[in-house]
């Protein structure tokens, strides 16, 4: 079984104290991390977990999936299944409206891969009850295929889909057996389907940061494992090499370097996979490095840049040639990388309203949410807590931890989330919880008391579901 070399730092040229550095600097920015990863000269130099992440935990990598995607294409060209230039209305003739739009009609896969469709944007967002595969072909198209870059996760969708109709099989099996069971892929690692079974193959892969790594070596050997050719060596020159503009629609400044095929370019003739929330898979060729980052940067603005820049302000100016052994730098850094967690809200931990207001009941006036009545209980040490909402299903509890994260299942959802509260006056507390599951996000709720009432003011961030915990509620004790 393959495994990954690893090195110290210094052995590689990297400063112990700029790795130090670098996430101290996050820190101040306050990103929620949940992994960093760095790897030089083919060594893994830093591994770091914030827990409750650990080494072995699957993380949702959203958008990285599209680049998986894109090697499952290679590898389908590789075999003469397909050709990049194919049409795609060609494999998916069952899928089709009566009238096909020219438009739709002249799209290639080389178009697909390279976001350069007739959409505007991710077609089955427009309704997810239908056919996922099938929107891509009936929704009306915006424009020219082969001219714009527009960033479209149903291409990656349908790309994936072709994979499995061709194959046989889910899109990351077949990968498995062409090279990711010899690079050590997490056995565990899925990727979520869509309600009609086709594998998300634009935003659903849940893996492990180090999957990500070892995938990322064999892309950075050129598509090499140890002397094996893995991977079709000219189609991923082509995937990683520039094939597009992204000036009018990269996330960010960092994004703004143009596109491959389902990879992006990156500043300092780097490429990377991207994900959103801060997963990432930064490429640097100039510098021998590779950085992979879990985190959610969902809700702080520019939060991906901040990972670009901090990598490239604490790390690249510090690089050498093999550096002597710093032993008490390294020690430091191994002290520091132990105690990494995702921080609990900082801020007062105690309210003198907290007696008063252990299992008082508030009744809820109507709400979109639907939500019927709430009620708070703390414990004796006042150090943990437990938010109860009630609607037509039942009673749903959120536990939230003061000076802790407390890790649970969020309600409703059964998603794993890690919550801390705090009170930002005497009479207002506010919750926010990790989402660290399938969903990565967070959900926010402010619970403001006068006398008899209750004023709450919910937001999630977060992509797809908690919708009910968005807007406010508005309730009196219910005596």
């Amino acid at each position: 079984m393959y495994q990954i070399p690893r090195a110290t730092p210094e052995a590689t040229g990297v400063p112990s104290k700029a790795i130090f550095d670098f996430i101290k600097r996050l820190e101040n920015y306050q990103i929620p991390m949940h992994s960093l990863l760095l790897a030089r000269q083919g060594k893994l130099i830093y591994e770091g977990y914030y827990a409750p992440y650990q080494g072995d935990t699957l993380h949702r990598m959203f958008s990285i999936s599209k680049s998986f995607t894109s090697i499952a294409i290679g590898l389908l060209v590789q075999e003469g299944r397909i050709s990049l230039d194919d049409r795609i209305i060609d494999y998916f003739p069952e899928k089709l409206p009566e009238e096909v739009h020219p438009w739709i009609a002249q799209m290639t896969i080389r178009n697909m891969l390279m976001m350069q469709t007739c959409h505007t944007s991710t077609t089955y967002k427009i309704d997810p009850d239908k056919d996922w595969v099938e929107s891509f072909f009936t929704t009306k198209p915006s424009h020219e295929p082969g001219t714009v870059f527009i960033y479209d996760t149903s291409s990656s969708h349908t790309l994936c889909a072709l994979v499995e109709k061709l194959t046989g099989m889910p899109m990351l099996d077949y990968m498995r057996k062409k090279f990711l069971n010899q690079i050590g892929f997490s056995k565990d690692a899925y990727i979520i389907k869509d309600p009609f079974g086709t594998s998300m193959g634009g935003s659903g892969l849940m893996a492990t940061p180090r999957d990500l790594m070892g995938f990322a070596m064999v892309i950075w050997n050129g598509g090499k494992l140890n002397d094996t050719q893995m991977l079709p060596e000219k189609y991923l020159e082509e995937a990683i090499s520039y094939q597009t503009d992204t000036l009018m629609n990269g996330p960010v400044l960092s994004e703004c370097q143009g596109y491959g095929y389902q990879f992006w370019r990156i500043p300092h003739g780097g490429y990377a996979c991207y994900g959103m929330g801060g997963q990432l898979i930064i490429f640097l060729p100039k510098y021998d490095l590779i950085c992979v980052t879990t985190a959610d940067t969902q809700g702080i603005q520019g939060g991906n840049q901040l990972i670009y820049e901090s990598l490239f302000e604490e790390i690249l100016p510090k690089l050498s040639q093999p550096l002597p052994e710093d032993s008490q730098g390294q020690s430091e850094l191994e002290d520091y990388t132990r105690k990494l967690k995702i921080k609990p809200l900082q801020g007062e931990l105690f309210s003198s309203l907290m007696a008063s207001l252990h299992q008082k009941e508030y009744q809820l006036i109507e709400n979109l949410s639907g939500f019927l009545s709430l009620s708070l209980e703390f414990s004796s040490d006042n150090k943990e807590g437990k938010l109860y909402v009630k609607d037509k299903r039942g009673l749903h509890t959120i536990a939230f931890g003061l000076g802790k994260i407390l890790v649970s299942d969020f309600p409703i959802y059964k998603q794993r989330c890690a919550t801390s509260g705090i009170w930002t006056k005497e009479n207002a507390l506010y919750i926010k919880s990790h989402l660290i599951d399938e969903c990565i996000g967070s959900v926010h709720l402010k619970l403001v008391f006068q006398e008899d009432r209750v004023n709450v003011y919910m937001k999630k961030i977060e992509e797809t579901y908690f919708n009910e915990f968005t807007g406010f509620l508005y309730g009196k004790v219910k005596y």
